[in-house]
């Protein structure tokens, strides 16, 4: 079938709609119509060529979407189920049948291959352009695009009453922040936790750290509307991290240190600092995406005193666990995720991406032509 999809033609290239070709559903493999996708960072630092997707490619990875086909063997989807494209597992190794599917030991396949990466068709690719093959599947679905294929395992129904061009970000970058929360970190009552850069992933932490026995949560970002934000959303302190010492003002704060801290920067001396504000069996938790081959140091001593560094990759759990109980805090008003986004036709991506860069706007979503 013929479809309209954003394409990367190279690194550091624009995104360029473009009519592709897309092969009908495998075994196991599902048609999603795209409603809605939301514009992350990643997508933008993969055009970047911090991630190694081989171009010309179709990115996007917050689809949301209504089921138009089902390939051979799919039971637990059908045509006009509105779904959510969760993250791609190969279901096989110790990870994944260890219920961490997050930490799929083939995620380097699933993510950024550009190619189907198991089953019957394992190794081929669904996008085409004039007959010649074009690298898709990003995250398993690449949904900047009209329509997509994707492992019906990784679909997460939605209720048929709630807002579906809302809920592609519960994919990746708002699951990111929260699963990092509630699924990694799980910090304990009267704990206190500091997030630093309040984006769509901060702040999705910042609700989720709200929802749990945490009593203070500290935001750091650059920007004074997203602090203001934050403290709407649930932080009990707030602080401009431009030209205030990260170190004294949490230790003016908490009387010391905090027990988990999260980056969701990704910026390496912005690390290396927030690891100061950890105390002994306390917990650096990194969620922020850094350049290719950044690396970081720590003083040794006192992190040998008990201090922990985990890393997250989306927020771990199961996107079936994970996202229909977001949804549900959604529809309580306890994670109010909606005021954070600003919807923008697919072809204005790159306005998406500029306006998102900028701190304007915290989370894009891009509403797909029918």
């Amino acid at each position: 079938m013929k479809i309209q999809a954003l394409v990367v033609e190279e690194k550091d290239a624009r995104f360029e709609e473009q009519e592709l070709e897309l092969a009908s559903p495998g075994r196991g493999e599902v048609l999603v119509r795209i409603v809605a996708t939301g514009v992350c960072h990643t997508d933008a630092i993969t055009r970047a060529g911090d991630m190694p997707m081989p171009f010309p490619a179709v990115l996007g990875h917050e689809g949301a979407g209504i089921v138009e086909e089902v390939g051979a063997g799919v039971t637990q989807v059908g045509p006009g189920d509105p779904v959510i494209i969760g993250w791609p597992y190969c279901g096989e190794c110790r990870n994944c049948l260890d219920g961490r599917p997050r930490y799929c030991l083939r995620t380097g396949d699933a993510l950024v291959s550009g190619r189907r990466f198991k089953g019957e068709l394992e190794g081929e690719t669904a996008y085409s352009r004039n007959g010649t093959p074009i690298n898709g599947h990003f995250f398993g679905q690449s949904s900047f695009a009209t329509y997509s294929i994707t492992s019906a395992d990784a679909l997460v129904k939605v209720p048929q009453e709630m807002p579906l061009e809302l809920f592609g970000p519960l994919a990746c970058g708002l699951a990111t922040g929260a699963g990092a929360v509630l699924n990694e970190a799980r910090p304990r009552l009267g704990d206190s936790v500091l997030v630093v850069g309040v984006g769509a992933v901060g702040l999705a932490a910042i609700m989720a750290a709200r929802n749990s026995g945490v009593t203070k949560i500290v935001a750091a970002d650059l920007h004074d509307s997203r602090l203001e934000l934050a403290l709407e959303l649930g932080a009990t302190h707030a602080f401009n991290s431009g030209g205030t010492d990260m170190i004294e003002e949490v230790a003016a704060i908490t009387g010391s240190t905090v027990d988990y801290a999260f980056d969701c920067t990704g910026v390496i001396p912005v690390i290396e600092t927030l690891a100061e504000t950890v105390g002994m069996l306390g917990t650096l938790v990194l969620v922020g995406g850094a350049p290719a081959e950044a690396r970081f140091s720590l003083d040794h001593l006192r992190t040998l005193w008990g201090k922990r560094v985990i890393g997250v990759l989306g927020g771990g759990g199961r996107s079936g666990q994970l996202i229909p109980a977001l949804i549900e805090l959604y529809q309580q008003g306890r994670f109010p995720f909606d005021r954070l986004v600003q919807y923008y036709p697919m072809n204005q991506i790159e306005q998406a991406l500029t306006d998102s860069a900028s701190g304007d706007v915290i989370k894009p979503i891009l509403r797909m032509p029918r």
